[in-house]
């Protein structure tokens, strides 16, 4: 399993060199990308791969032509790979003159020729790469296993061998990889391919399989442990090809947050499609944090946010990943969004019908002129609506063509669907070698499942699998995520604008008045975390900290009544559990006794010095949210939001979003909300201002952005969303530094 790091080459290392240059993060010396405030790069510093893939000198370092030992068939293979890529290799062993007839060299210094890539079939490469820099190789890659997979002590040896690649200035793939960057491609087949990442060689066979079917691939990156290079490097790096089509990626584990959402951005603004299977979908560990906000999304929720943002589309198996991809790769933009559900069997439309709407697939209903258009060779007592049910007769005659471009003219038709459930020759293939001609003369897409479970039909393995046009699946599952993926894609990417160069370079006036008020590693009183939300100009309750009874009955007067009372000490996290807050006070008496009331309660429970008591304005009531930020070890500072109050622990119903996101990021995060429509306005209350909830999550992210990596956990809960035109305000807010 991939281990999760932090510091690595893209952040970290970059940010330390700056900082020992005696530069201010922001925009940098010539040479490296710009920094964001905090020193994250803002541009994926990605390095050039073609010499990995298309090598025009290879240096096999452990090669051996002993019958019987891995190594030879390893070099073999390489040997057959060098000769198809027109690469010329040379053998490295100090313990052989030749390998199959070529010279063997003792060393890499001895190759008379400059090496761009070195493949170690060596148990420890460590020794090997200090010479593979002093002899200005550019890439190598190692095959041992042993390291971060194994445990503690592996990672560790992991650690210094990513020094030492650090060091040397080449490029390595691995540790713990393969030899599946060197399998045999099929160059008979055309059109837009699929680029495959796996950090498991295994799991990218039925990918790579795929060739029998006809689908193009053009790289495979097998990543392993990624001690240097990592999946992000070859998401940027086959972003730019133009043959690449769609990226599939297997991962277990992403090694920086920041490099992966940048590589995604990259691939977003190019318009290329990544579908992914990313496992580990189980917390990661308990998190010991204060805040509601921490615990309302695991680390997998963070991942799943992250890849929403930059419209990676996740699939939960191989065989989704397998059809996403291949449809993705070859299907030209949608004209029209509507699909249309059409078989010979009104039980398979209406299955079908049901699976494409529980899944979101907009299946608009044919207006009449076309249904009466349809009627001229469909029996009139057949529906046609959307579903069409031909009754299964049309499709084996002249009508059959007559119907599939009917439906194909309609203008609220992007996509074609046809379900066929099982073989019956008459029919089926027919119709088969209809959709087939018809995909020929069309650009909108055409998908069939094929639902026999044989699979040795002449018009599964001929006629469909023989088209390049037309996207043939075997489950109806696997097509109606691909469509669903297909459609969501082209609308992603069409309205598409990357949120990195509206990150903040320098801190902002907001940052310089908050930065005071944190305290390294302690938790602020409620009172300091409204005046960290006051300095980024979020809306609090007119308030004042008093710290004795007569002082709060001046303040309540100031205030205005009917007034809340609260306890304040930053060790108090969670108030009304203790019966530290006191709601709707309309008089002196009522402050005066409520003041004494809650230091005589604080000092039951043991809770420590107060601060003092809060006396603050009452608040109208509108719609409880809550607000928050906080850190995962992946991406770093995120920012959630979700319903507020004591719905936090009820329902925990949450969006989450990496930092950098735009406002509309933000809509989609409440949309994404099982209470939504409180916010919309039910059983008469009115519509909530949507409007300045965006604006408190962005004010929010703004604070992520500049004081992230001081701030472990910010949380406004509840944050009282008040009718549309009149606000938000922040009612309580907690606060703990890093």
């Amino acid at each position: 399993m991939l281990q999760s790091t932090r510091g690595t080459r893209a952040t970290g290392t970059l940010h330390a060199y700056a900082v020992s240059c005696g530069q201010r993060p922001g925009p940098t010396a010539q040479g490296l990308p710009d920094l964001d405030v905090s020193g994250r790069p803002l541009h994926a510093p990605a390095p050039d791969l073609e010499r990995l893939f298309h090598p025009r000198t290879v240096a096999v370092v452990g090669a051996s032509d002993a019958e019987g030992r891995p190594n030879t068939g390893i070099t073999r293979q390489l040997l057959g790979w060098a000769e198809r890529v027109g690469a010329r290799l040379f053998p490295v062993n100090p313990g052989r003159r030749k390998v199959d007839g070529l010279r063997c060299y003792p060393s890499i210094a001895d190759v008379p020729d400059p090496v761009d890539l070195a493949v170690l079939l060596v148990a420890d490469p460590l020794p090997v790469i200090e010479q593979l820099g002093e002899a200005k190789v550019r890439f190598a890659v190692a095959f041992a296993s042993g390291f971060a997979e194994t445990g503690p002590e592996g990672a560790a040896a992991q650690e210094r061998l990513a020094e030492i690649v650090s060091r040397s200035g080449l490029r390595l793939m691995g540790p713990n990889t393969n030899l599946n960057a060197f399998e045999r491609f099929r160059d008979d087949l055309d059109g837009p391919a699929i680029a495959l990442i796996t950090q498991s060689g295994h799991q990218g066979r039925p990918v790579f399989a795929m060739q029998d079917l006809g689908v193009r691939l053009s790289h495979w990156a097998p990543t392993g442990n990624e001690a240097d290079l990592e999946a992000a490097d070859f998401i940027h790096w086959f972003a730019e090809h133009p043959e690449v089509g769609v990226i599939a990626a297997y991962v277990e584990g992403l090694k920086d947050g920041r490099s992966f959402t940048l590589a995604a951005d990259h691939a977003a603004r190019r318009k290329v499609p990544i579908v992914m299977v990313k496992v580990g979908r189980t917390e990661a560990g308990a998190r010991t944090v204060a805040s509601h906000t921490g615990k309302l999304t695991g680390a997998d929720d963070v991942v799943g946010a992250a890849l929403r943002q930059f419209g990676v589309v996740r699939v939960e198996g191989l065989d989704e990943l397998q059809d996403t991809a291949a449809l993705l790769a070859r299907a030209k933009p949608p004209r029209a969004e509507g699909v249309a559900v059409y078989s010979i069997s009104g039980g398979t439309g209406a299955h079908f019908a049901d699976l494409a709407g529980a899944a979101g697939l907009p299946l608009p209903r044919l207006d009449e002129a076309k249904q009466a258009e349809l009627h001229q060779w469909i029996p009139p007592y057949l529906s046609v609506a959307n579903p069409i049910d031909n009754g299964g007769h049309p499709v084996g005659d002249w009508r059959g063509r007559k119907i599939l471009d009917a439906i194909l003219d309609d203008p609220s038709i992007g996509v074609l669907i046809c379900p066929i459930t099982g073989p019956f020759p008459p029919m089926s293939d027919k119709l088969a070698q209809d959709l087939v001609d018809a995909a020929e003369s069309t650009d909108k897409l055409i998908c069939v499942v094929w639902g026999s479970p044989v699979g040795t039909e002449n018009a599964y393995r001929t006629t469909l699998l023989g088209s390049s046009r037309v996207a043939t699946f075997r489950t109806s599952r696997n097509c109606v995520t691909a469509v669903k993926a297909y459609l969501d894609h082209h609308r992603f990417v069409a309205d598409y604008r990357s949120p990195f160069p509206d990150v903040p370079r320098t801190l902002s006036p907001s940052a310089l008045k908050a930065r005071p008020l944190l305290r390294p590693a302690e938790r602020l009183s409620e009172h300091a975390a409204k005046q960290l939300l006051r300095a980024y100009g979020i809306r609090v309750p007119r308030e004042q900290l008093v710290t004795s009874a007569a002082a709060a009955v001046r303040a309540a007067a100031l205030v205005g009544y009917p007034v809340v009372m609260k306890a304040s000490a930053p060790q108090l996290g969670h108030k009304t559990e203790l019966g530290l807050v006191r709601v709707g006070l309309t008089s002196a008496s009522q402050v005066r006794d409520t003041y004494r009331e809650l230091t005589d309660t604080a000092a039951y429970h043991g809770v420590g010095r107060l601060d003092g008591v809060l006396v603050c304005q009452m608040v109208e009531p509108g719609v409880e949210m809550v607000v928050g930020l906080s850190h995962d070890e992946l991406f770093g500072p995120t920012v959630t939001v979700g319903l507020g109050g004591v719905l936090v622990e009820v329902l925990g119903d949450a969006s989450v979003r990496v930092p950098p996101f735009h406002a509309r990021d933000v809509h989609t995060m409440l949309r994404e909300l099982r209470g939504y429509p409180l916010l919309e306005g039910v059983r008469g209350a009115p519509p909530a201002d949507l409007e300045a909830l965006v604006e408190v999550v962005l004010r929010v992210q703004r604070m992520a952005l500049e004081l992230g990596d001081e701030i472990a956990e910010l949380d406004i809960n509840p944050l009282m969303v008040l009718p549309r035109g009149q606000g938000a305000v922040a009612l309580d807010a907690l606060a703990v530094c890093r």
